[in-house]
This record gives structure tokens, sequence and C-alpha cells, in this order.
């Protein structure tokens, strides 16, 4: 007897990056644009905010998913209890790569998973060392236009890979999405059923 397919998530999300991530780990899915507004003060407290804004988007999603789960991520770059957010420009790119230039800096991701039963509300931290940057190469960098709606101003799975010179943690959470805890989460709440557990 086979047992039925998995119920596709509902993905409250219109990332590629996230997209990309859930195929990359066989797990159904289909995507919803969330209702839902951001706001990244930069000096928020970036658990609290990135655990706020996955909350928003995936109950934002929540009407009409019926019983499927729905997913809610968010996720920003944190140095020196400073929030860099997704930059306004290519001026704000620059200044935002120049400050994270050889630094440790931390991609925190929030992520909320739910049904109309439970809610899982977590988040994941991973630590990124960037290598001494010159002007040279942040111009370069900022000039291919990689950094646009990228919290941190880059993106470690494209040409922003050549910026960085360690990772410590889930190096999907730096793409956008904390996959180690997705799955954590998939094997306990729903054992088998998304081929986890």
């Amino acid at each position: 007897m086979s047992r039925s397919p998995a119920p596709p998530i509902l993905l409250a999300s219109t990332s590629p990056q996230r997209r990309a991530i859930l195929e990359q780990l066989g797990i159904p899915f289909e995507t919803v644009p969330p209702r839902y507004e951001e706001h990244d003060p930069p000096d928020a407290d970036s658990v609290r905010l990135v655990k706020e804004h996955a909350r928003g988007k995936a109950r934002s999603a929540a009407e009409g998913a019926g019983d499927r789960p729905v997913l809610g991520v968010d996720t920003t770059v944190v140095y020196g209890n400073r929030v860099y957010g997704k930059p306004d420009g290519p001026e704000q790119a620059a200044a935002m790569l120049d400050g994270l230039a050889g630094t440790v800096h931390e991609v925190v991701s929030g992520l909320c998973l739910l049904t109309p039963g439970w809610e899982e509300l977590h988040h994941a931290v991973t630590r990124v060392t960037f290598r001494p940057l010159t002007a040279r190469d942040i111009a370069a960098y900022v000039a291919e236009g990689e950094w646009r709606d990228r919290a941190g101003a880059y993106a470690i799975q494209g040409r922003g890979a050549a910026l960085v010179e360690r990772i410590e943690g889930d190096y999907l959470n730096v793409v956008g999405l904390p996959a180690a805890l997705l799955v954590h989460l998939l094997a306990t709440r729903f054992p088998g059923l998304y081929g986890y557990g």
C-alpha cells in the first residue's frame, strides 16, 4: 500500500532562492506572495525582528491554506548590533559592504511553520567571515547589481561568494532559508511525510 503524497507546503515568499532550496530538498510546495509589510530599523533586536517578520508572512498567507502547512521566512544580516537589511541603492550597498569587509558578521533567519492546530517559531544563525575588500572590489561587485533585494547587500550563491572567506553554520541559511531547521521541524511534526524523520 503506497502512502499518499505529502500536501504541498504553502511558501509565503516570492524569493527564487527559497523556491530553489525547497526544490533541492525535494519538498513539495506552492508559493503565495505574503500580504505583510516589513520594517527593518537598524537598531532593532535582530532575532525578534526576523521572527516577527517570519510569523507575519506566514499568518498573512494562512487564510485559505486549509490544513496545509504554511512557511514564512525572513533573513537579515547583523554586525556590531546593527541590522543590515536590503539596501535602498548602490551607495547604501557599497557602504554596507565596506562596513562588513574583513569582519565576522551573522546571518539571522526567522522561520515560522504553522497549521490551523499549531505554530512553530524559531531562528537560526550562521557566522560569515568576509575577506578584506578594496574600494575596487566593492565598486566592481556593486556594479554587477547582485546587491539588489539582498540583506547585507550580497548573495553568497552568486558572485558574492568571492567576498566570503569562511562560514560557520548552515550555508543555505545565508542563501535565504535555514534548511537544517526546516528539515528538523518537518521530521518532528510530519515524520516520514516529507521524506524526513
